[in-house]
């Protein structure tokens, strides 16, 4: 496959031939990574990176699977109400003292054979250079969309909707070090599940759901794509 990838009020802190597509609605999420590498301990260095990514006040879902709700759209990061259920779909990787560690996500804008927009996300850690992450992310992403019949749907001006942030932690002698990055949708848990389109398949039925990304890289040498 080519590639030529509810909020409530309170106070606030800074951080192919085919039918046309159908798509529903519109819910907006943006891409984020963050680094923080002098950890006295592994949390302390991952509540740190949370901060940065503007996470640190908000309880996490963690999103896991690879379909992402109906309607999803790139939109631009924004501060988060104190105590907000956030779902992510987040990767997170590690070091201490030695080392090079990075995490990445990626999704993607596709379409079904039946014609139905949906998109899929991607996470990925390793204990290796964020180069070498963005590469496997890319081929765990294409897998994604074979192992579902899926195509990449362009746009009119026949880009390709896909965004993709990967970033890379160095280890500093003595301290532990996280590096993070995120898929944030801070509106998805108001969505119903039972309102979009369904598929049969061998192994039964399952949901189609929707996409999104947006830009910002925080805190390390990591890189935020689109359009790729």
């Amino acid at each position: 496959m080519d590639f030529s990838i509810g909020t409530s009020s309170g106070p606030r802190r800074q951080g192919g031939n085919r039918p046309a597509a159908r798509s529903g609605g519109a819910l907006s999420g943006w891409l984020m990574t963050a680094v923080a590498p002098f950890g006295e301990n592994e949390e302390h260095a991952m509540d740190q990176a949370l901060v940065e990514l503007g996470l640190g006040d908000a309880r996490l879902i963690r999103g896991e699977g690879a379909m992402l709700p109906l309607g999803f759209e790139p939109g631009t990061p924004q501060d988060l109400p104190m105590g907000t259920l956030v779902e992510c779909h987040l990767a997170k990787a590690t070091v201490f003292s030695e080392g090079t560690a990075s995490a990445g996500v990626a999704w993607a804008q596709c379409i079904t054979p039946e014609g139905d927009e949906c998109a899929i996300v991607s996470t990925l850690a390793v204990a290796d250079s964020m180069e070498e992450c963005e590469n496997q992310l890319r081929r765990n992403l294409q897998r994604k969309l074979a192992n579902r019949d899926l195509e990449i749907r362009r746009d009119e001006e026949g880009s390709i909707p896909l965004g993709l942030a990967v970033d890379e932690v160095e280890a500093q002698e003595g301290f532990h070090g996280v590096v993070l990055a995120a898929l944030i949708l801070p509106n998805s848990l108001n969505l119903g599940a039972s309102s979009g389109p369904t598929r049969s398949r061998n192994l039964g039925i399952s949901s189609i759901g929707g996409s999104t990304g947006g830009p910002t890289g925080l805190g390390g040498s990591g890189k935020t794509k689109f359009n790729l």
